[in-house]
C-alpha cells in the first residue's frame, strides 16, 4: 500500500503569546496539493515543520512515512533531506556564485557527492530552460530566471516531493503561467508530489487536485474542489436567443434574482424555493425567445475560500 504523503495529529506550533499552527491534523495521498490561505495563515510555518526546519510545539506526524525531524542514515544526513526538495518564497540564492555552483552546492547539501550533484545540476537547469545562464552569477538573474534557478535547487536530488512556498511570487503573467505549467508537469509527467503553498487561487486551480484551506492557523477545508464547493440548487446560468428583455422581468416578476449579465441574454441567476426548470421553459415560450444553455451554477473556488476563511 501506497504510503500517505502526510499524516499529521495534532500538529500546534507556537512562537512566544502567537500560535502559527493550532492542532492541525491532516492525512493527504500523493499527488498535488495546494495548500491555500490568506498572508499569516501559517502556510510557511507548516512547509517548515514538514521539512524539518522547525520541530512542531506539541503534536506529531509523518511525511512519506517518515517521523518529522527524520532519523539520521549511516551517513549522518536526515532522511526526509533526502524526499523533499525545497523551493522557499525568500530569494535565496548565494550572491556570488553562478547557476551551477548555486545549483551544485544545493545537491551536496541533500547529501549528494559533489560530482552527482554537478552533473544533475546540468541536466535540471537545461530541463528548466536555463542552460544558457547556468555560467552567470545568480544575482544577475531576472525574477522569472531566480525563481526556475530555486525550482532547480529544489529538483537536483530528484526527490519525490516538492514543498513549493509561492513559486510565482513576483513573475509577470507569462512567467507565472510558465512555472505553472512546469509544476504540473512535474507531477503529471515525472511523478512528483506537490505541496504548493500560495495566498493565489488561480495557481492550485492551475495546478493541484487537491485543497488545504488554513486559516489563522487552522485546517477549515480538505479535499477536492468537487468535494469542498457547495452544490448550488438555487443558482443557474441561463443563454437565450432573442428579445430577452421582457423574458428577464417575467423572470424577477415570479422572484427569480440576476446576479450579472456576463453577455446580453446571458445571465447568473438566483431562483425561489420550489422553483422548476420547467418554468424556464415556459416563460420562455410566452416571450417567444430560446434557451440554448441552462446550467447550474455551483459555488466557485473563490466562493469557497472566501466562506471559509470568514466562517
Amino acid at each position: 500500500m501506497t504510503a500517505p504523503l502526510i499524516d499529521l495529529h495534532g500538529i500546534t506550533r507556537t512562537f512566544g503569546a502567537h500560535t502559527a499552527l493550532h492542532d492541525v491534523t491532516l492525512a493527504l495521498p500523493p499527488g498535488r496539493v495546494g495548500v491555500l490561505g490568506p498572508n499569516g495563515a501559517g502556510k510557511s510555518t507548516l512547509l517548515k515543520i514538514l521539512m524539518g526546519l522547525i520541530p512542531p510545539s506539541s503534536g506529531t506526524g509523518r511525511v512519506l512515512d517518515q517521523d518529522l525531524g527524520g532519523d539520521r542514515d549511516a551517513a549522518g544526513n536526515w532522511r526526509l533531506r533526502q524526499l523533499i526538495g525545497f523551493m522557499p518564497e525568500a530569494d535565496s540564492l548565494v550572491p556570488g556564485l553562478t547557476g551551477i555552483e548555486y545549483v551544485g552546492l544545493a545537491g551536496e547539501l541533500y547529501g549528494m557527492p559533489r560530482r552527482e550533484a554537478q552533473r544533475r545540476a546540468h541536466e535540471v537547469l537545461s530541463y528548466l530552460e536555463l542552460e544558457e545562464a547556468r555560467y552567470r552569477r545568480v544575482e544577475e538573474y531576472s525574477t522569472g530566471m531566480k525563481q526556475r534557478a530555486k525550482l532547480a535547487q529544489a529538483l537536483v536530488h530528484d526527490p519525490p516531493v516538492l514543498l513549493l512556498d509561492e513559486p510565482t511570487s513576483g513573475l509577470d503573467p507569462a512567467g507565472r503561467d510558465a512555472m505553472l505549467r512546469l509544476i504540473r508537469a512535474l507531477g503529471t509527467d515525472h511523478g512528483k508530489s506537490v505541496l504548493l503553498s500560495t495566498h493565489l487561487l488561480a495557481d492550485v486551480e492551475a495546478v493541484c487536485e487537491r485543497v488545504v484551506i488554513l486559516a489563522g492557523g487552522r485546517v477549515r477545508g480538505v479535499g477536492t474542489v468537487a468535494e469542498l464547493c457547495s452544490r448550488r440548487q438555487d443558482r443557474y446560468r441561463i443563454r437565450v436567443e432573442g428579445e430577452a428583455a421582457g423574458f428577464r422581468d417575467d423572470l424577477e416578476s415570479e422572484g427569480v434574482r440576476v446576479l450579472a449579465e456576463t453577455t446580453p441574454g446571458e445571465w447568473r441567476v438566483t431562483v425561489p424555493d420550489g422553483w422548476t426548470n420547467l418554468a424556464f421553459f415556459k416563460l420562455a415560450e410566452i416571450n417567444q425567445v430560446v434557451i440554448r444553455a441552462l446550467l447550474r451554477d455551483d459555488e466557485t473556488l473563490e466562493e469557497l475560500f472566501l466562506r471559509t476563511v470568514s466562517s
